[in-house]
């Protein structure tokens, strides 16, 4: 009898041993409702546009809803801090990106997360090349001219930047510094408000995100001068780089990825990269990306990681070295 009880805990232990993975199955299948997918910019901008399409995709992939969530302020900052408080289920992701992952952690005084330890890297969705141009009353051509220009009159010469402390203000602030040249920087609230109003004349030089500047460059109504990544892009192949133009070692490029709260499980995190970097391979989802300009390629977890505390430490410097004022 005494044996009997004896072996009684090993058999119960056997038991729970050979039940475990189902009972951890139940615990993480995913999705187990809708999921909450949040873009910190506003409807109808290239993070938004981006954003739907994936959540179109997501939705058919996990059979659940993924709804949009656009949360808007601060240069992404504000949705960026939703989704850092969340549970970490997976069930609300974000589409991270420059400004709220990298540039705000040194721009801003108090931040309402840790870009590092309160969000996690999912996988990286693409790269974007900014592009600088002049209203076309303009009497620049080329990068040359306008850092010859600028030197010429220093502190005259302004251009519209979007939102303050994304990567359009930051991409011409670092060029300020390896040009050595003083340029005024009007900022917006909204950021094709700027592309806006160098198209109308009333700031004479502009830099944006690629894709809100392709039709009215094509147009006539704006004049490039420069793509801000390391190489031409196919829908304006006459356009050349910034180092081409003379300013070796620049290169900028804004970025979107996918983010999740910290302390999601790796198991979890695992499967968001393999199934997020299987819709972005999809011929379709290609297609609407390089009409885009988001550049691939994909990333591992580990890779967009390190990728992130890169740009981190790189935008600190600038930031610091341009004096540009904290916020």
């Amino acid at each position: 009898m005494r044996d009997a009880f004896a072996a009684a805990p090993k058999a119960l232990m056997m038991i729970a041993v050979s039940l475990w993975p189902l009972v951890a199955s139940a615990q993480t299948a995913f999705p187990a409702k809708p999921v909450r997918y949040v873009v910190p910019f506003g409807a109808g901008a290239s993070p938004d546009i981006v954003g739907r399409l994936l959540a179109d995709k997501f939705t058919r992939l996990w059979s659940q809803q993924v709804f949009v969530d656009n949360r808007v302020g601060a240069a992404g900052v504000l949705g960026s801090a939703f989704v850092a408080k969340a549970p970490p289920d997976g069930h609300t992701l974000l589409q991270c990106n420059i400004a709220s992952s990298a540039i705000a952690v040194s721009l801003y005084l108090k931040m309402p997360y840790d870009a590092v330890r309160d969000l996690t890297a999912v996988t990286r969705i693409g790269m974007t090349p900014n592009i600088i141009f002049v209203h076309p009353s303009v009497p620049i051509k080329t990068i040359k001219e306008f850092i010859s220009y600028a030197k010429a009159n220093p502190g005259k010469l302004s251009y519209s930047s979007g939102l303050a402390g994304t990567s359009p203000q930051l991409s011409m602030e670092l060029l300020k510094l390896m040009a050595k040249v003083d340029v005024v920087n009007i900022p917006y609230k909204v950021g094709f408000q700027g592309v806006g109003d160098t198209i109308a004349g009333q700031v004479p030089v502009g830099i944006s995100n690629f894709p809100v500047t392709v039709a009215p460059v094509k147009a006539g109504r704006l004049r490039p001068l420069a793509v801000t990544g390391a190489a031409r892009v196919a829908q304006l192949p006459d356009v050349p780089t910034v180092q081409e133009s003379g300013l070796a070692g620049y290169e900028v490029t804004s970025w979107q990825g996918v983010c999740a709260p910290g302390g999601t499980p790796a198991a979890l995190l695992d499967k968001l990269n393999a199934d997020i970097n299987g819709v972005l391979k999809l011929p379709d989802i290609r297609e609407k990306l390089d009409e885009l300009v988001m550049i691939g390629p994909q990333t591992t977890r580990e890779e967009f990681d390190q990728f992130i505390r890169a740009e981190i430490a790189r935008w600190a410097k600038v930031i610091k070295d341009a004096r540009i004022p904290q916020q």
